[in-house]
């Protein structure tokens, strides 16, 4: 942890790009003019004949009063600029330790991040020696630990009740982050949390330039496609990654939304391109659609852990609304957690049964 800077693992798009034939243009889209096939940029006007959206998330910070980093105490490492400045608040915290909260916001979807940090950093403070100057705790939105937005993995959930019981991880599922001041986190239906260096993961929404275009995305500013991520309205639009509206896999007492990895990107993009590619020729499309993978890899510090799984698929089973876990005050203090919160689901979202997961219609909210 800390050990690398943004240069360190950056590279130059365009001659990567060019090699395949690629023309590159460093802008910034602003806006979309789908009637007119028309992607607008602080620079200029580009036309097309397909569209592929691929924009990513925006942070949507503003979810939880004093999630910063740049307007509020709580850190978060969702982009590059977040993660630098992450990186300066641990080693001031480093120098001054006290209590510790990791944990994501209530709707939040990248969870997986948010564990990779309390592990490593608590890799780092052992290594230190300063770990017994630090009570973490871990707070999450999921029904259990390990559910990922994704019903759980596997035993992924018993390995990491059995990594954060090994290094004293004291951990609060189910629980919904209300506020972060520079000295707590607080939760609904509970005592605040002290904490002196806070990250918390945000839920996402859509970028600006595909959130603001009318009728191209949801009101969270995803974009709704079928099951070769075509548009549902306009079919020479296609989109593939976080910009992707996919519906959570099944309902939580607090929200708790799909995860969309780089993983699963690659396989959207694989079939995307295979349809654009067919359409250009007049061919059937080669690949079949399907169900989405995650294949997953999570540093911990002083070793890895993968996992392999089909979130696409609902659950039989419905996720239990309380979980026990470390949350007393003492190493073996254990009460159980239960909060209550709407979940982020809509009747019209559906299965498609040669889709890759769950898929909404455009004025669906989903993630």
């Amino acid at each position: 942890m800390g050990r690398r800077r943004l240069q360190d693992i950056s590279f130059d798009l365009a001659p990567a790009l060019a090699r395949r034939q690629i023309r590159f243009a460093h802008e910034t889209a602003t806006g979309f003019e789908l009637e007119r096939h028309l992607v607008r940029t602080d620079a200029r006007e580009h036309e097309y004949d397909f569209l592929l959206i691929a924009t990513g998330h925006r942070s949507a910070n503003e979810a939880v009063p004093g999630l910063g980093p740049f307007a509020g105490p709580g850190h978060s490492l969702m982009s590059p600029p977040e993660a630098e400045e992450l990186r300066s608040a641990l080693e001031r915290f480093l120098q001054r330790p006290g209590p510790m909260v990791v944990g994501c916001a209530p709707g939040a979807s990248c969870i997986g991040p948010a564990y990779e940090f309390a592990l490593e950093v608590d890799h780092l403070l052992r290594r230190r020696g300063s770990r017994s100057r630090v009570p973490i705790t871990f707070v999450t939105p999921e029904p259990y630990l390990g559910h990922m937005g994704m019903g759980g993995a596997g035993k992924i959930r018993q390995f990491l009740e059995g990594e954060f019981e090994e290094r004293d991880i004291r951990y609060r599922s189910t629980t919904a982050i209300t506020e972060i001041t520079a000295e707590a986190v607080s939760v609904a239906g509970g005592a605040a949390i002290e904490s002196r260096l806070s990250l918390i993961i945000p839920p996402l929404a859509g970028v600006e330039a595909v959130a603001t275009t009318s009728g191209l995305a949801n009101p969270k500013g995803f974009v709704p496609v079928d099951e070769r991520y075509r548009h549902l309205e306009h079919p020479d639009v296609y989109a593939v990654g976080v910009a992707v509206a996919l519906a959570p896999v099944e309902e939580t007492p607090v929200p708790v939304n799909f995860p969309k990895t780089g993983h699963m990107t690659e396989q959207m993009a694989t079939i995307a391109a295979s349809d654009i590619a067919a359409r250009i020729s007049g061919k059937t499309a080669a690949g079949e659609s399907h169900a989405l993978s995650a294949r997953c890899i999570m540093d911990m510090g002083s070793r890895g852990r993968t996992s392999t799984s089909i979130p696409s698929v609902r659950p039989v089973s419905r996720s239990p609304r309380s979980v026990t876990g470390r949350t007393g005050s003492g190493p073996s203090g254990r009460s159980s957690v239960s909060t209550s919160g709407a979940p982020d689901t809509d009747d019209r979202c559906r299965q498609r049964s040669a889709g890759s997961a769950q898929l909404c219609e455009p004025a669906a909210v989903s993630m």
